[in-house]
């Protein structure tokens, strides 16, 4: 496979309601939440849910946390989460038989619960331990979601996946237990509604249960379809070495399709292979395929890719030579959160990249068109002519914003920086020249002028003298 592949960005499971999160490839443990702003602390009365003493109270308390994770007020909610963990642990004994008993499950849910609060603030360690004690309760993945404060029994698996120190085989084995256990449920799923034909349920009830389970089946399919991938995307980084890399991407890329056709994620990283193979007409009518799914859909829609999905969406597009495409989906993106280094800096970099090939073009470089025809075409039309001027002001008018936005929230990424400040300090010296053209082109013409005007008063002059003569 493509040793040299520029990192993919893999996705960690998330509640449907809580912040988008990404993790990149090759950097365990670097965490940080696609939300941007200020979080709003809520005031909550000084008695009620608080430490309250009552035996409901962890499960009081575990529901007010998950409201404000929600709500993203993440430090508001770990002291509740952790004061509930805290209580189960005392009252609960480990039992890890399958499934585990009711006072276990509860303790589940509170492990769940305060992983996932420190993953919205940036404490990898911490939930790559609480999530690994939600391992030793639940280990083969039993425990329902509605069980476990609605957190899947596969996402602690998939958490452990991405939050592996070691990534590698590693990273694979955690990510093979949850599509395991998302496999299983979904076997199950297909299992009960023939059962519920089977009893002569009456149709409306079946109608309206077929459908819930359908939905719920459909989104069982999509995890499953992202965990495949995200082995995929360990087999391509971490394992690019490894023989059967090649052999495994394709196995698991064809049961991604195969386990969900409608989901845009799949075709993404089948293009990913084709690119690491260097077949990039496939990779392309895979992207192709891929923004079709979502492209005319709203933002608020399931079907549509998580941010970081499609930055590295954006990032595939323009590999492959896609850059209005990719130039699509980052004014996309930066419309839902205009916050994002990464997208404003890949949009500057893709403009540039666009307004090179304009200008290959408008030159008949590399396109078959000859010279004189390139010539003919660009003087026939002066908005053509200026398409790639517009895309360098452009992108250094999308650089320039990365850069100041890098600055207010300090990311961290030497090498992102470095390039956009090389960018722009191009495109100055590329304008300062123009506008020294320009300049210097009108004080010939001025010149030219001039002359033009002489001449003309000195013919004039002697043919008055000539007339003179005559008479």
């Amino acid at each position: 496979m493509g040793a040299g592949k520029t990192a993919a960005r893999r996705r960690l499971p998330t509640r449907d309601d809580g912040a988008d999160r990404e993790i990149r490839a090759g950097e365990p443990g670097s965490i940080r939440t696609t939300k941007m702003g200020q979080r709003q602390r809520r005031q909550r009365p000084a008695s009620g849910t608080e430490l309250n003493p009552n035996p409901s109270a962890p499960a009081i308390l575990l529901a007010e946390a998950d409201s404000l994770l929600r709500e993203g007020q993440a430090e508001d909610a770990l002291p509740l989460a952790l004061h509930a963990l805290d209580t189960l642990r005392q009252a609960t004994v480990h039992d890890t038989t399958n499934p585990p008993p009711p006072s276990n499950t509860l303790l589940l849910a509170a492990l769940n619960t305060v992983a996932e609060i420190n993953l919205s603030l940036g404490d990898a360690a911490s939930a790559r331990a609480h999530f690994l004690e939600a391992v030793s309760l639940d280990p083969s993945g039993l425990v329902p979601s509605s069980c476990q404060n609605g957190v899947g029994a596969a996402e602690k698996f998939l958490w452990l996946a991405q939050l592996s120190e070691k990534g590698g085989h590693e990273s694979v084995e955690w990510f093979s237990r949850g599509a395991g256990v998302l496999r299983r449920e979904i076997g199950a799923m297909g299992g009960k509604a023939g059962a519920g034909e089977e009893k002569g349920e009456e149709k409306e009830e079946e109608g309206e249960e077929e459908e819930e389970e359908g939905e719920e089946e459909m989104e069982k399919r999509k995890k499953l379809a992202e965990a495949l991938c995200g082995i995929v995307e360990v087999y391509m980084t971490d394992l690019s070495w490894d023989p059967c890399a090649e052999t495994q991407c394709e196995r698991l890329v064809a049961e991604a399709l195969l386990v969900a056709p409608g989901c845009a994620e799949p075709l993404q990283t089948l293009a990913s292979v084709r690119i690491s193979q260097m077949r990039m007409a496939e990779a392309r009518e895979a992207l192709r395929g891929s923004l079709a799914v979502w492209r005319d859909l709203g933002p608020e829609e399931g079907a549509v890719p998580d941010f970081a999905t499609r930055i590295s969406l954006a990032r595939l597009l323009m590999e492959v030579g896609m850059e209005e495409e990719a130039v699509g989906v980052l004014e996309r993106m930066v419309l839902e959160d205009d916050g994002s280094v990464e997208a404003w800096y890949l949009g500057g970099w893709c403009l540039y990249l666009l307004g090179e090939k304009q200008e290959r073009k408008k030159r008949g470089e590399g396109n078959g068109i000859g010279e004189e025809d390139a010539m003919k075409d660009v003087n026939g039309d002066d908005e053509k002519d200026d398409l790639s001027t517009q895309s360098m002001i452009s992108s250094r008018e999308w650089l320039r914003q990365s850069l100041k936005l890098y600055e207010m929230v300090e990311y961290e990424d030497e090498r992102l920086r470095n390039h956009a400040t090389e960018l722009v300090r191009e495109l100055d010296g590329l304008f300062e020249e123009e506008r020294e053209d320009e300049v210097d082109g009108g004080e010939e013409e001025e010149e030219e002028e001039e002359e033009e005007d002489g001449l003309g008063d000195q013919s004039e002059e002697e043919q008055e003298d000539e007339e003179m003569d005559d008479s």
